[in-house]
């Protein structure tokens, strides 16, 4: 503050600075809806936080480096956790919506899908592959993006208050429950500054990036299966659902065409930096890491992006006049009746009693 000559400021941390951005794109989203309409090409909450994963894999990939046993055991716990949800989670929205709330196939996949598995890019991927009619997917993802708001002003403090003592569980428990990857990570850096924070309290000082590391590299898995899924959908549907023609069945090739390209970028930060900081020098490995920190400050910018323009989109006064009522109801029955639950479930079974390294250790 000095050094630029700031006298005063909100001395706000980086996930004080995330909610005032949420609030800001409420804000605007609710408020002044004709000015959130004139930059409706720059509101792409999607595009900053893919943007930002990108930038954390490097991050990852220098702890991975310092903590190779820990960052193995994250990513093989998180691959089988993810498998577990989405046995789970998808057949049990989809029986709901279904049996209680009587909707028709080509509503309950895609709500099946933006419940349970990677919220808007998932209901997307699913209406695509069921050829929805493009109303399914868009009020499907609407919805999710207005419950990923509610998640992210309640669990990762719900978070701190219950599992502060297990933080990774904390951290995988965001990216199981939370839909969306940016409302997902974001949560996951909440989570992270409280439970740092609740924990060097008592004396305990963990090394940064492990909960939110976690959180991401959860979201990341269920990311990667979304091509994998449409993939089995479409060939369902086009075989046994609603037969077509012989041509029109559905191609492997779909898996690529589905698949979130932005992982690639994520997977080759991640290796680029773990190949150049295994192994290296102290002073080098010291290099990468102030390298990483300051591209940090950039996924920090493009966080705050994400924060403001998932406000923005969340204008609840046109949803429910587009009839999105009854989509809130299952939405809100799977998610607060077991989703959640059956998330920390998974995340307890999978982390529990894994802790991050100590600040320094």
């Amino acid at each position: 503050m000095q050094r630029f000559g700031i006298s005063w400021s909100l001395k706000l941390t980086n996930e004080g600075g995330f909610i005032l951005a949420l609030v800001a794109g409420l804000v605007v989203g609710n408020f002044f809806p004709s000015f959130a309409a004139w930059m409706k090409e720059a509101v792409r909450p999607e595009l900053y936080i893919k943007t930002a994963i990108v930038l954390l894999g490097g991050f990852l990939g220098i702890m991975a480096a310092t903590q190779p046993v820990l960052a193995k055991s994250v990513l093989l716990r998180g691959l089988a956790a993810i498998i577990e949800a989405y046995l789970i989670y998808w057949a049990v929205v989809y029986f709901v919506a279904r049996k209680w709330f009587g909707f028709s196939r080509e509503w309950a996949a895609p709500l099946a899908s933006g419940i349970s598995i990677c919220g808007v890019s998932a209901a997307i991927a699913t209406g695509g592959a069921i050829r929805a009619r493009p109303i399914v997917p868009i009020m499907v993802a609407s919805l999710v993006v207005i419950f990923a708001v509610v998640e992210l002003l309640i669990l990762p403090f719900a978070a701190n208050a219950f599992l502060s003592h297990e933080p990774m569980v904390a951290g995988a428990w965001m990216g199981l429950a939370v839909k969306t990857d940016g409302a997902a990570v974001a949560s996951g850096a909440i989570a992270e500054s409280l439970i740092l924070a609740s924990n060097a309290a008592e004396g305990v000082n963990y090394a940064k990036g492990w909960i939110l590391g976690t959180a991401a590299t959860v979201k990341i898995f269920i990311d990667i299966f979304i091509g994998i899924w449409a993939f089995i959908l479409a060939y369902i549907w086009t075989n046994h659902i609603e037969v077509r023609a012989a041509g029109d069945k559905a191609k492997i090739g779909e898996i690529w065409e589905r698949f979130p390209k932005f992982i690639l970028g994520y997977v080759l930060t991640f290796v680029v930096v773990l190949v150049l900081a295994y192994g290296a020098a102290p002073e080098a490995t010291g290099k990468i890491r102030a390298g990483m920190g300051e591209a940090n400050i950039f996924r920090v910018i493009f966080f705050i992006m994400t924060f403001f323009t998932i406000g923005v989109m969340s204008n609840f006064r046109k949803l429910w006049e587009e009839g999105i009522g009854k989509l809130a109801a299952v939405y809100v029955v799977c998610l607060f009746g077991f989703v959640i639950w059956v998330g920390l479930v998974i995340s307890w079974i999978f982390f529990a009693g894994v802790k991050p390294p100590l600040a320094g250790g």
